[in-house]
């Protein structure tokens, strides 16, 4: 026999015994026992009404049954029978319990217990039944629930759901204030959308949750799941109407592709699959073997487009070194350009246009990168997907090893990271140190260099040939200056060596003892050696030195086009040099 059991029974089978006094079985129903007092005055509990009412010899409380109302405040209570203390103001009700408050709050249970000087209600279900708290839309069920009249909150913590036309949420304890539509979460907090096309999953240990906003609040290690994709943080702020949140922190999001965004905050609207970064943002795009850091940046899943500046550097580890690269902005985007298809009269085709679709990343102004066998630096790069195809801008130069390359542009074409070729199609000038102050050196009009291994191996050069070789002897010394002038030339080498050297159609050119040589006949005259601006390890990109600043000021300003910044949830204190993002650069 469970509780509610004993005390229904108890009731009905009680002997009308009370010391001094037998109540008739037939009179009206028990009336309020101070009728005349101030029902306003909220800190009093009051009998408002029972069927009968009972006390056995030695008990030192009042048994009442049937339909028994007790009032405090504006609170009802309702029960099938009580055990009440005039005077104590507190009881313990049986049967049918009901707590309710106006039309907005009602607590069903089996059982409660009432301490009046605490202003405690406690309230228990039967096996297999909960206690049922009402607010309006919402719903809180559990086994043990304890309600603060006091305060007006109710709580409990041996585990509860409640739920909102929006969200359910379950936990191990939880705290819910029915005048502020406040919750409080603790254990195992687990929130879920109710809508079935939804999939948003909250798994927390701390959670606060507004039943009137549906904002959820995370305090404690926390992991939001839905379609677009994973958050973890330690501290953030969900609305789960928008799908928009504030992660505090070093906050990290995990997109569906598999990208990972790590900030000291992140604004993201999973809706528009749109975030903002800002503070030591770290991107990382696994599929792409690549990574971007700064201090500021966002990331447009939608467009397919990211944006990082601050400190910005982007590592590119596919090769296993890792390639660091460094320049104002990082931006990447998909681009769809209009590709002609050439008619085939032999197959019946008429000429066509389709869309192709790439990506492209730019860097700019001011790159310097570094890898273990490649360095170089520009005003700015772009990098093609389709192609592989790696462009740099403005007085580029680029080091392998003791050899280094300049021209107005040099484009380099990469397989899985490694140089294939480099092209220099405007003025192409490549020198080689060998010693002191002599440098193998060849310019020309335009200038094509293939490399195998990292290594390159043949370089040709179409138009305005300009040749100064240093060749070796047997012994390894140089003794000779060679310098000569062509329209064409090819050239092949293995490792610091000059294997053969073709130039064609005329050829001007002598050859001259070094012990005879004169230092105005050791360099072409668009000889330059840039190697104090070299990077020399991958924490030298941040530092542009004056001599790349005054080389990168030889050519005019680059155009910057601008577009507004999406605007970002609940972000005011946004610095205003963000509202408008670099969107294209002409140059």
């Amino acid at each position: 026999m469970n509780r509610r059991s004993f005390h229904v029974l108890a009731a009905a089978i009680l002997l009308p015994a009370v010391t001094g006094a037998v109540i008739d079985r037939d009179r009206p129903a028990i009336a309020p026992a101070v009728p005349g007092a101030d029902r306003s005055d909220g800190d009093r509990v009051f009998l408002e009404r029972a069927d009968r009412l009972y006390q056995s010899a030695g008990d030192t409380f009042t048994t009442v049954v049937g339909d028994v109302v007790f009032t405090k405040g504006p609170m009802i209570m309702r029960c099938d029978s009580a055990h009440y203390t005039p005077g104590s103001e507190s009881f313990d009700a049986f049967g049918n319990v009901s707590m309710e408050q106006g039309d907005t709050l009602r607590v069903d249970a089996d059982e409660l217990n009432y301490d009046g000087l605490r202003q405690l209600a406690v309230l228990y279900a039967d096996p297999g039944s909960k206690v049922r708290m009402q607010n309006r839309n919402v719903t809180l069920e559990t086994d043990v629930f304890y309600y603060d009249l006091a305060i007006e909150l109710g709580y409990y913590r041996t585990g509860g759901t409640l739920s909102d036309p929006n969200n359910t949420l379950t936990s191990i304890e939880g705290e819910y204030a029915p005048p502020t539509k406040e919750a409080l979460f603790y254990r195992d907090v687990h929130l879920y959308s109710r809508n079935s096309t939804d999939t948003l999953n909250i798994y927390s240990d701390t959670l606060y949750y507004n039943t009137e906003t549906h904002i959820a609040e995370l305090f404690s290690p926390s992991r939001v799941v839905n379609y677009r994709g994973t958050i973890h943080t330690t501290n953030g702020v969900y609305d789960t109407d928008s799908d928009r949140t504030v992660l505090y922190e070093r906050s990290t999001i995990v997109t569906a592709q598999g990208q990972t965004i790590t900030a000291d905050t992140l604004y993201y609207d999973s809706r528009a699959a749109y975030g903002e970064a800002f503070g030591s943002l770290v991107l990382t795009d696994s599929a792409h073997s690549a990574e971007v850091r700064g201090d500021y940046g966002y990331y447009d899943e939608t467009a397919d487009s990211a944006f990082v500046t601050g400190h910005a550097m982007l590592a590119e580890y596919s090769e296993g070194d890792t390639l660091f690269m460094h320049g104002r902005y990082i931006q990447s985007f998909r681009r769809i350009d209009t590709v002609r298809v050439a008619a085939d009269t032999i197959a019946g085709i008429a000429a066509s246009e389709r869309l192709d679709t790439t990506h492209v990343a730019v860097v700019f102004p001011r790159v310097r990168f570094y890898r273990s066998d490649i360095q170089g630096i520009c005003d700015s790069l772009s990098f093609t997907e389709a192609d592989t195809l790696l462009t740099l801008f403005r007085s580029p130069v680029v080091w392998n090893e003791d050899r280094q390359v300049s021209g107005n542009i040099i484009e380099l074409y990469l397989n899985d990271s490694t140089i294939e070729r480099a092209v220099l199609p405007e003025q192409g000038f490549t020198a080689q140190h060998i010693e002191g102050e002599h440098y193998n050196q060849l310019s020309g009009k335009k200038m094509t260099a293939y490399f195998e291994n990292g290594e390159m191996r043949r370089l040709a050069i179409d138009g305005n040939v300009e040749l100064i070789m240093y060749p070796e002897e047997n012994d390894s010394t140089i003794n000779k200056l060679v310098s000569a002038e062509s329209s064409f030339l090819e050239a092949w080498f293995r490792g610091r060596t000059t294997e053969r050297v073709k130039m064609w159609p005329q050829t001007t050119g002598s050859a001259t003892p070094l012990f005879l040589a004169r230092p105005s006949l050791y360099y072409l005259p668009k000889f330059k050696w840039y190697g104090e601006v070299r990077p020399r390890n991958r924490d030298d990109i941040f530092v542009v030195p004056p001599a790349m600043e005054q080389l990168m000021a030889e050519w005019p300003p680059a155009t910057i086009e601008y577009t507004p910044r999406s605007p970002v949830w609940n972000a005011a204190d946004t610095a205003p040099e963000h509202n408008y993002l670099p969107r294209r650069l002409s140059f």
